[in-house]
């Protein structure tokens, strides 16, 4: 495979699921770490990517407020936002993660709802906060720096304390046969506490994140109420999800 190839690649496996791990991609191309690596660094002096530690991030994921990235599927993840706010009412306790998706909702948020919003994402309460009627409340503790999420034992001992109309959540994998997956354990334990906390589960998620997995499991499908995409829910491409006990939108 040349380098555009790969590099064209492991661009779309970012944009995708926000992270990649080094290790991730040398088994999926069959290739070395040590050229997963040296494509990473070319990416990141570039400017396309941010390099952590063991893989990269995606800088619109990293800085959803910077109007110089460009969001990926952003017209897509506004569609998503739009069927979301269909799900929220006056009076309403609702639970959201984080993500360039979960902004886009934030964003359109109407001015006459009256709800309170706790989240664990910082950015997301930034852009919540701007609405008038509505009572923001951030779950704190350790920042990821790679999710920009807060995880770790306090925000799992919070969450515990609470009991959510509606969790709102964003998937980085999704499939009939896994479930909902993730790439990061503490990630996945917060999202785990985050579902314990909720009386109903939304899944937000672009089309194209719909048939993959992660190494880690969030949660099986029947956990889940609401499953989210761009699509309308008689589209074929949502066949494996019409027969099972979501309700698609």
């Amino acid at each position: 495979m040349l380098k555009e190839e790969r590099q064209s690649f492991i661009m779309r496996q970012i944009n995708l699921h926000n992270k990649v791990l080094s290790s991730d991609i040398s088994a999926m191309l069959s290739i070395s770490e040590d050229t997963v690596r040296r494509d990473l660094k070319e990416m990141a002096e570039d400017g396309r990517i941010l390099k952590v530690h063991g893989g990269a991030i995606g800088r619109s994921f990293h800085y959803p407020f910077n109007t110089d990235n460009t969001v990926y599927a952003q017209e897509a993840k506004q569609q998503i936002a739009e069927k979301a706010i269909r799900l929220l009412k006056n009076d309403m306790v609702i639970l959201t993660g984080g993500g360039t998706t979960m902004i886009e909702l934030a964003k359109r948020i109407p001015e006459s709802l009256r709800a309170t919003f706790f989240t664990i994402s910082p950015l997301v309460a930034l852009q919540l906060v701007e609405h008038t009627n509505l009572t923001v409340i951030s779950i704190g503790g350790q920042l990821s720096k790679s999710a920009h999420v807060h995880i770790g034992a306090s925000v799992i001992n919070q969450l515990a304390d609470i009991k959510v109309d509606l969790c709102l959540m964003g998937a980085n994998g999704f499939s009939v046969q896994d479930g909902m997956t993730d790439s990061d354990w503490e990630v996945v334990q917060v999202k785990r506490a985050m579902i314990r906390a909720s009386k109903k589960l939304a899944i937000l998620s672009i089309a194209e994140k719909l048939n993959s997995s992660q190494r880690m499991k969030v949660c099986d499908l029947n956990l889940i109420n609401y499953l989210i995409t761009e699509l309308q829910p008689d589209n074929h491409f949502l066949a494996a999800y019409q027969h099972i006990d979501l309700e698609l939108f």
